[in-house]
């Protein structure tokens, strides 16, 4: 069972969702729910599997349509890994990723430094930046041994 959550990402998830006029069903409440509290990145089928046991009626589709539009609405980011499957996360603080190259662990990092810093001039003139996001791939240290 998920944990409850900070009120402000749930105050937030149920503002866009009305904004966009998409109903809190139980389904998309607990989908979220779950993946605020996660903290490893799931995809979609561990996402089911995690809340298929609360939900016997919940389907693997319903899941991923759920994060696609959640996606849309900008209330989860899609984490690109090496894997097939696409990892998932809730909209949060600032931070880019480390990939494990072996074991796809993700980890979250900030560098302030590189997200102040101005883009480089041929960038400036492509036309309007709406996004920076750093993602290093690597081999951590589980895997070295």
């Amino acid at each position: 069972m998920a944990l409850p959550q900070p009120a402000e990402p749930m105050n937030r998830f149920q503002a866009v969702c009305r904004q966009a006029g998409l109903k809190l069903t139980y389904q998309r409440l607990e989908i979220y729910r779950e993946l605020t509290a996660s903290t490893d990145h799931p995809s979609a089928e561990t996402l089911y599997q995690r809340l298929i046991r609360n939900i016997p009626t919940l389907s693997l589709d319903t899941v991923y349509r759920t994060l696609a539009t959640f996606a849309q609405l900008g209330l989860v980011h899609r984490v690109e890994t090496g894997e097939s499957q696409a990892r998932f996360e809730a909209v949060s603080v600032r931070h880019h990723h480390l990939i494990c190259q072996n074991c796809f662990e993700i980890i979250d990092f900030q560098w302030p430094s590189m997200d102040a810093a101005p883009l480089p001039e041929a960038l400036r003139s492509w036309g309007r930046i709406e996004n920076r996001h750093v993602v290093a791939y690597g081999v951590c240290r589980k895997c070295s041994k």
